[in-house]
């Protein structure tokens, strides 16, 4: 496949990597769950604009995103989202969703890492989402893995209201065991299976995290920005694990 994005991904990365480290304090943890080669979904929460640039800092390889064509409208991310691998969707005329899926599909068959956040949105209130089954498919029409990662202090970066990140503070990416979907290939159309596999894939993610997971989707809009992560209260996440 012709690339289209992330040509720069290379020198981008040779410049920001060094940046990232001055101004934050990274904990990368389950690197080894990432495999060598071969496509991928990357699968993480998503608190703030900042998660792609902690993702992409965090992984040994290039990850793609499909993102909204709206991004190319801001100098701020105009050059920087497509230099590192976002590849634009024109959210009107037709089924952008489908779109996405087809390009998805494109870049894993092709052997790369995919990044799609199973929620859809960022959480406007700190707390972990239902996933949409996007992942699911995706993973069912390719035999790829889902990567599930919790994304810990992205929000301390860059909360909403926030137009550049604040430095010195402390990232926590958390990469977990690959969920294997294969077991299910021949039940590709089936709706009770896709979300199965987006149930685990959350509850993968909650426990990465440590966010308080709500079985309602999230939305654009909020009456109250939070400015902390909503976390598991620690007698809770004993619970969880035991």
């Amino acid at each position: 496949m012709g690339r289209e994005v992330g040509q720069l991904y290379k020198p981008a990365r040779a410049v920001l990597d060094p940046l990232f480290s001055f101004f934050w304090n990274w904990e990368v943890e389950g690197l080894e769950h990432v495999p060598a080669d071969g496509g991928a979904i990357v699968a993480p929460n998503h608190l703030s604009v900042f998660d792609h640039f902690a993702v992409a800092a965090a992984l040994p390889r290039r990850i793609t995103y499909v993102g909204k064509a709206e991004y190319m409208d801001s100098w701020k991310t105009r050059y920087i989202f497509p230099a590192l691998g976002m590849i634009p969707i024109d959210r009107g005329g037709g089924s952008a969703a489908e779109r996405a899926l087809d390009k998805a599909a494109e870049l894993l068959d092709s052997g790369e890492l995919f990044g799609i956040y199973p929620e859809g949105t960022r959480s406007r209130d700190g707390l972990l989402h239902k996933g949409h089954t996007g992942a699911a498919r995706l993973a069912m029409r390719t035999g790829c893995p889902i990567i599930p990662v919790g994304l810990q202090g992205t929000l301390e970066v860059q909360p909403p209201d926030c137009s550049l990140p604040k430095p010195f503070r402390t990232l926590r990416v958390r990469v977990g065991r690959p969920v294997d979907v294969t077991r299910y290939l021949d039940r590709a159309d089936d709706r009770i299976v896709l979300r199965q596999i987006t149930d685990e894939v959350m509850f993968e993610i909650r426990e990465l995290s440590a966010q308080r997971y709500v079985d309602t989707y999230a939305t654009k809009t909020s009456e109250e920005l939070p400015t902390e992560t909503a976390r598991i209260p620690e007698a809770e996440r004993v619970a969880v694990s035991a």
